[in-house]
């Protein structure tokens, strides 16, 4: 029976056109105002501000964040100019309301110098986040005080902790997409072996990796020590926070997932094997009923645990945390369903067009339709979660979670251009005459001799009888070779008779009597005994292994013969292998995305300190400058000591002016003018004007540098009325 497909015409450039309109909704619609920080906590301020100088000892320092986080007793350290930690060592609640504040309370007597703040937490979507400032007691002095290089999340552990989590991502798209396949576009694939493998791998490497996420919490949210993987007290700890609670139910989901697949190629799979030649007929109503109550149970219990699944990401990470927390995380199950819908039916599709038998086209036509609404419902969820993850337009340009988003999106367009191919073969597969399309019976892989399918075309039947000639003549001389050993006879009956079954399997002939025919005109041709007795002894198992062996490759010859006769079939295959290819690039970005401050809260956080992001605010630093001039006239060589605290863009800067001869005795000079500017954001020269407190000394308050970055410092010394030089300087402004 012919079947007949959606022709690629007005319906496929359709549907096109809605994901097209659509995607780009989602890239230029819906990207309004700005709104409060959401996901991905960071700090917004602190007291004392970052690079302060006070006049006496505060009695803490507090801390204020985005959005909620968890903090300890150590999260929080405060560190004296030589290195020795200061803070009381116990955290304070300071927050009220929607106010996220936490501090540590420091002792009175504390003398002047600069202090370091260093602290560590665990934002509310589960990912890691550390810092430190300075501040000063009285005025700024050098500070021995050393903080981690290594930022909270990141080194080995990170890296570990974050390949896991791509990991998991491609094992939950290959366990539910490839299970959904099966049930939902072609449920003889559940005897397939690679489709078969394929699922089973992919809760293999989900469940795998939710072990290791598990154990690297400890060390990834705290020490970053990879030993700290084997504390079991660190561990306990993890269990009662929400992505501990979030991953131990993802195991327990799996377990329960385990059944359903156990059923789906157990039972469910043994109401697809046709029926084995002498077997008593079954009773078809029977058969189809009990196949509707399986597939309509795995249906159900699949969809309850997928959703469970997918719950686990949406309760620990960006959509639990921020604007609309219950709109946000229902719509984050929603696209990682359509996402594995989609791109693990797409893994499935490729295993069953390269290493199964022949796909039937209504399976394709099905899988097709069904990817079309995943991509309309990844659309519709992602249209809503970049507009609470960016917010602005400008957030999609200056922040890398906007050009994270920007990538992902060019990736998914690229992915539908790909899978419109895709229709377009499968619609041409329908085209096909009747005349042309044979029987195409399917046959199921077995362990022991691989899968075979009959030729879909005459021309193919013609193609696969030679080469089972050809076969025929090199077992039959091995056979005679065995002859010659002294067990020829029963080899040659042996080998004879695989051939047969090749040659009828060939020929579409299943008969048993038929090949026994065969079996017994070919037999005495090959010289055994006419007085041979009837009960020939059991054939040698390592000559039968050798036969299966080759009747293994010979079936797998033909049938990757025939498939590549078929061009719409190469051409689909083809096609689905390039989807896949590009889907693989889309959940590596996907999981980047996962782990970046989204752009609405770095906006945020630059608008709160000034225009600085989050990450420059730690590099701070008070800046002293040796600067040699010359003006050209008398006593006019000299040096200038400059030093500027605390070098910071958020604060309130301190210069001070020293003017020294080459003998090194203080020097007084007319006038000197001292500016700053910023060349890469077109800022300056903006003037700092020093007042002179003694002789060769000068010092200036209020100094402000409104960005972070590399400035240019201009200073100019006038020795006499004609004698002048402007000497520039690079100084670096956190």
């Amino acid at each position: 029976m012919v079947t007949t497909g959606l022709r690629p015409g007005r319906s496929a450039v359709l549907r096109l056109l809605v994901v097209a309109v659509a995607l780009a909704g989602a890239l230029l619609g819906g990207l309004g105002g700005a709104a409060p920080a959401s996901a991905h906590a960071a700090l917004t301020g602190s007291t004392p501000a970052q690079g302060a100088v006070v006049d006496h000892a505060p009695e803490q320092v507090a801390l204020t964040f985005s959005e909620g986080v968890a903090m300890g007793d150590d999260s929080i350290r405060v560190l004296d100019p030589k290195g020795k930690r200061v803070d009381r060592g116990k955290l304070r609640k300071l927050g009220s309301g929607n106010v996220v504040k936490f501090g540590a309370g420091l002792p009175a007597g504390l003398g002047n110098g600069t202090y370091t703040v260093a602290w560590q937490a665990v934002s509310a979507d589960s990912h890691p986040v550390s810092g430190a400032f300075t501040f000063s007691v009285g005025a700024p002095s050098k500070t021995t005080a050393t903080v981690p290089v290594q930022k909270a999340g990141g080194g080995l552990v990170g890296a570990l902790y974050g390949i896991a989590r791509a990991l998991t991502y491609t094992g939950f798209v290959l366990l539910v997409g490839g299970a959904a396949f099966v049930v939902a576009c072609r449920p003889a694939a559940a005897l397939v072996r690679s489709v078969q493998r394929l699922v089973v791998q992919g809760w293999a490497l989900l469940t795998g990796t939710t072990v290791a996420m598990l154990l690297l919490r400890t060390p990834y949210t705290g020490s970053g020590d990879l030993a700290d993987v084997f504390d079991f007290g660190g561990l306990q700890q993890v269990l009662i926070t929400k992505p501990g609670a979030a991953l131990v139910s993802r195991l327990l989901l799996l377990a329960a997932a385990a059944l359903l697949v156990a059923v789906l190629f157990g039972a469910y799979a043994r109401t697809q094997e046709p029926a084995e030649p002498g077997e008593e007929p079954r009773d078809a109503t029977a058969s189809a009923k009990q196949r509707k109550e399986l597939a309509f149970g795995l249906g159900v219990g699949g969809l309850i645990i997928a959703t469970g699944l997918a719950a686990t990401w949406a309760m620990a990470e960006h959509a639990s945390t921020g604007l609309q927390t219950a709109v946000a995380m229902p719509v984050d199950v929603l696209h990682l369903l359509a996402v594995a819908t989609w791109l693990g039916g797409l893994a499935a599709l490729v295993a069953s067009l390269y290493w199964g038998p022949p796909v039937e086209r209504a399976a394709v036509r099905r899988f097709s339709r069904i990817a079309f609404g995943s991509v309309l419902v990844l659309v519709a969820t992602g249209l809503y979660q970049s507009w609470r993850q960016v917010g602005t337009w400008r957030a999609l340009t200056d922040t890398t979670y906007g050009w994270l988003l920007l990538l992902k999106a060019g990736l998914v367009v690229v992915l539908v251009g790909i899978a419109w191919v895709s229709r377009r073969w499968t619609g041409r597969l329908a085209e096909v005459p009747a005349t042309a399309e044979g029987t195409g019976a399917e046959v199921t892989e077995t362990e022991g001799a691989g899968a075979s399918a009959t030729a879909e075309a005459t021309e193919g039947a013609e193609g696969a009888e030679g080469a089972d000639e050809k076969a025929a003549a090199d077992a039959d001389a091995e056979a005679e070779a065995g002859a010659e050993t002294g067990v020829g006879a029963e080899k040659a009956t042996v080998g004879v008779s695989a051939v047969a079954v090749t040659v009828t399997s060939a020929s579409a002939s299943t008969s048993p009597s038929a090949s026994a025919s065969v079996s017994d005109d070919v037999g005495p041709s090959r010289g055994a005994p006419k007085d041979a007795p009837t009960d020939t002894p059991d054939p040698d198992p390592a000559r039968a292994a050798q036969l299966a062996r080759q009747q293994a490759a010979l079936d797998s010859a033909r049938t990757k013969r025939e498939r590549d006769a078929d061009p719409e079939r190469l051409g689909l295959r083809r096609s689905v292998l390039a989807e896949a290819a590009v889907a693989a690039v889309v959940l590596v970005v996907t999981t980047v995305l996962t782990a970046t401050e989204p752009a609405r809260t770095e906006e945020a956080v630059k608008a709160a300190s000034g225009g600085q992001s989050a990450t420059t605010s730690t590099t701070a630093r008070p800046q002293a400058l040796t600067i040699p001039f010359d003006t050209g006239g008398p006593h006019g060589k000299g040096t200038a000591r400059l030093d500027l605290a605390p070098g910071s863009s958020t604060a309130a800067n301190t210069l001070q002016l020293r003017l020294a001869d080459p003998s090194g005795k203080a020097m007084d000079v007319p006038e000197v003018k001292i500016s700053f500017t910023q060349k890469a954001k077109k800022l300056g020269p903006l003037p700092a004007v020093p007042r002179q407190v003694g002789k060769g000394r000068w010092r200036a308050s209020g100094v402000r540098l409104p960005v972070p970055g590399q400035w240019q410092l201009s200073l100019v010394v006038r020795t006499s009325d004609i004698d002048q030089v402007t000497e520039t300087k690079n100084v670096k402004i956190g």
